[in-house]
């Protein structure tokens, strides 16, 4: 395929706009959400949460910035849950993690967890509601992580109110001890959202987000590694309109993005950058349909998919510099209730490097299975009753 002229760039992005004016950012994750909170009538009351996401997610990717390859397994989460008091819940379980065509298990991991919640609080202490459930944008924070590393552990705060959401966290990612060779790793971040107008199914909302990561540490043995911060964040604004036809809703969700590098010693190819991400979509009966543009300008991500950095991290074009990224993408996803906590999520999410249209069409394409539930085991007798 030739290069595309700057006219006819123009003339296809203005021809994506257009259509995904009648086509969000994100699709609908609820089904692979799993929150645990404490509720007054099972106070005293041990049960068994049950947890699978069965997955294939393959990349037919063939570009400098995000490898090709294929995801294919099964998680499991059990967890014994006491509901000690109508306040708190008390959880402890385990992380499973088993990828076909690998011998053994692939990721095993503890889950323990306090959970205190009041009105519209809620306090975390342990194993976090994290990964996707944080709610960020694609670029901050790769889907693909619900596989690869969802268990965060540290403490969170949540705020959940009609017009205001809040989720404030902090992870603790590596812990070390007086004399070891590795540095201490830290990450945490803040995720809200706030209702600015609502009426006649018209929903006018302001997010706001950000990422920070900190490595460093004072009693390591790695003194001639500087200590490192880096920061993501962004804001923006979303409109949404319920119709409750076969259409469900259509909306438009915008973001600017930026990245900063705080370090005292700058050692990564870009000290700041920034990205646009604008996003309009669909939601109807026969699925979800979101189309997408980002511009990315020295943009370096915390965690976010690699597609849209200006650094790559691929195997063989690994410290790749682009300066400039432009990327349209076209993404549909099926999700359907098939059973009663059986979920059904399918995925096509087709794009086009606007600087490197010789590759082509990329894609990657999913199938999610999901199967959630709890299950009442006893109530524990209280003394004198």
């Amino acid at each position: 395929m030739s290069t595309i002229t700057g006219s006819k760039k123009i003339v296809l992005l203005v021809a994506f706009l257009f259509t995904s004016y009648f086509a969000s950012a994100q699709f609908n994750q609820s089904a692979f959400e799993n929150r645990i909170r404490p509720d007054s009538s099972l106070t005293n009351e041990v049960h068994f949460n049950f947890y699978n996401l069965n997955y294939v997610r393959n990349y037919e990717y063939t570009n400098d910035f995000h490898d090709g390859y294929t995801l294919y397994g099964t998680q499991l989460q059990p967890q014994i849950v006491y509901y000690a008091h109508p306040n708190l819940a008390i959880t402890a379980g385990a992380f499973i993690r088993k990828d076909f065509g690998r011998n053994g298990v692939t990721d095993a991991k503890p889950l323990f967890s306090l959970k205190y919640h009041k009105r519209n609080l809620t306090l975390i202490f342990g194993s976090l509601e994290g990964g996707i459930q944080h709610k960020y944008i694609e670029p901050l924070y790769d889907f693909e992580r619900t596989i690869t590393t969802p268990i965060e552990y540290g403490t969170q705060l949540l705020v959940e109110r009609k017009k205001f959401n809040l989720d404030a966290w902090i992870a603790w990612q590596k812990m070390i001890y007086a004399g070891e060779a590795a540095k201490e790793e830290i990450i945490g971040g803040l995720s809200t959202e706030t209702t600015l107008a609502e009426n006649n199914g018209w929903k006018f909302s302001f997010p706001a987000q950000f990422l920070a990561f900190h490595q460093g540490g004072q009693i390591d043995v790695l003194k001639e590694i500087p200590i490192s911060t880096v920061f993501n964040g962004a804001t923006g604004l979303k409109l949404h309109k319920e119709i409750n036809t076969n259409i469900k809703q259509v909306y438009t969700d915008n973001y600017i993005a930026v990245y900063k590098d705080f370090s005292p010693t700058k050692r990564r190819a870009y000290e700041g950058g920034f990205g646009v991400w604008l996003n309009a979509g669909v939601e109807s009966k026969w699925g979800s349909l979101v189309a997408s543009y980002w511009k990315g300008n020295n943009f370096i991500s915390i965690k976010g998919m690699p597609l849209y950095e200006s650094v790559s991290s691929n195997l063989y074009t690994n410290g790749l510099k682009q300066s400039g990224r432009n990327i349209v993408s076209l993404r549909y996803a099926y999700q359907k209730e098939l059973i009663p906590h059986l979920y059904l999520d399918v995925r096509f999410e087709p794009h086009i490097d606007l600087d490197h249209t010789d590759k082509q069409l990329q894609f990657n394409h999913s199938f999610f299975l999901t199967y959630k539930q709890d299950f009442r085991f006893f109530k524990v007798k209280q003394a004198g009753k």
